[in-house]
């Protein structure tokens, strides 16, 4: 397999031909193979500890199974996200796109390159796909429902908030989504406003912003902002309180976390690769998560109350059903 990556740093994608992407490693695909090309667009780091590692798992699981010609880039300044996406389409079959706002950039290459399979994974879950552009949806909400439920029920003082990164709509649904659950776990839970930080990945910004809502009374937290976790577990470990990760599930002897969302986005690159690969590949929606039947979606759960458990058991059935939605 050949194995091509690239890591951008800030102006290094100025001039036109700035994005070059340099090969490393080897297996059993080399240059000039008929194998398919993969180009894999992370706009966010690779080691972010959130949806963009994530996203990578499912890259290493491709690289270690064979048989795909794989590329990423990661780590870009938003006004090269277009050049980047064109440079990809030249020279693949297939380009993943990572997060929502990467969204308007997407939506400008694709009719470019009407040959070329375009998939966006936690783009804008009521987005029209183009002949040539499917959206997958990660139903990050659904795991926030989950966080939320677990939250409320394991709170002391039954008061709990959520931080986010960019405000976009998939993270304010999950919010919303984390809300519910808190209510559906304890109808009284106080559920403080939830706090954008404008960033997934600056953990003082996201620090503050769980300083705050600690201090206004929450003493468990949600998230979604990938690096900004680390300044969260510093607020948490500083205030004597309690949160959430994910969603890469962690350790849970760290008596911080109360439990892990596990969204597996790297199962959505596998899944859009095996599509295209079986012909199956379609310019739709694509739902993942509890209520679909592609997966996607579980809940680590570090506490041994029973109650917890039951909760967190009544959310995920309830859910599975239908009988609740997340926002």
């Amino acid at each position: 397999m050949t194995r091509t990556t690239h890591r951008a740093t800030l102006g290094a994608l100025a001039a036109a031909a700035a994005i070059t992407l340099s090969a490393c490693g080897s297996g059993d695909v080399g240059p000039g193979s008929d194998a398919l090309k993969v180009g894999v667009f992370f706009p966010g780091s690779v080691s972010d500890t959130g949806f963009m590692q994530s996203g990578y798992l499912g890259y290493q699981r491709l690289e270690q199974a064979g048989g795909v010609e794989l590329s990423y880039v990661e780590q870009l300044e938003a006004s090269d996200y277009e050049q980047a996406l064109v440079r990809f389409a030249s020279q693949n079959d297939l380009v993943v796109s990572l997060g929502g706002q990467t969204d308007a950039d997407v939506r400008k290459v694709a009719p470019q390159f009407p040959e070329v399979k375009f998939v966006e994974i936690g783009g804008p879950a009521d987005a029209p796909p183009l002949p040539n552009l499917a959206y997958y949806d990660p139903q990050q909400a659904e795991a926030e429902f989950l966080s939320g439920a677990v939250s409320a029920t394991v709170s002391s003082n039954g008061t709990v908030g959520f931080v986010g990164g960019v405000e976009l709509p998939a993270i304010v649904n999950a919010a919303h989504a984390f809300g519910n659950g808190a209510r559906f776990a304890k109808h009284d839970a106080t559920v403080l406003p939830p706090q954008y930080v404008g960033d997934f990945n600056d953990p003082a910004k996201a620090k503050q912003a769980a300083s705050a809502t600690y201090g206004a009374g929450a003493d468990v937290l949600g998230q979604i902002v990938n690096l900004g976790k680390q300044g969260m577990a510093q607020a948490a470990q500083e205030g004597g309180k309690s949160m959430v990760g994910g969603p890469i599930p962690g350790d849970c002897g760290d008596p911080r976390f109360v439990g892990y969302v596990h969204t597996d986005i790297g199962k959505e690159i596998e899944y859009a690769v095996n599509a295209v690969q079986s012909g199956t590949w379609a310019a739709q929606q694509v739902r993942f998560g509890l209520t679909s039947g592609n997966g996607g979606t579980d809940f680590v759960l570090c506490s041994t109350d029973p109650t917890v458990a039951a909760t967190l058991q009544r959310a995920e059935d309830q859910l599975a059903a239908g009988a609740v939605q997340p926002y």
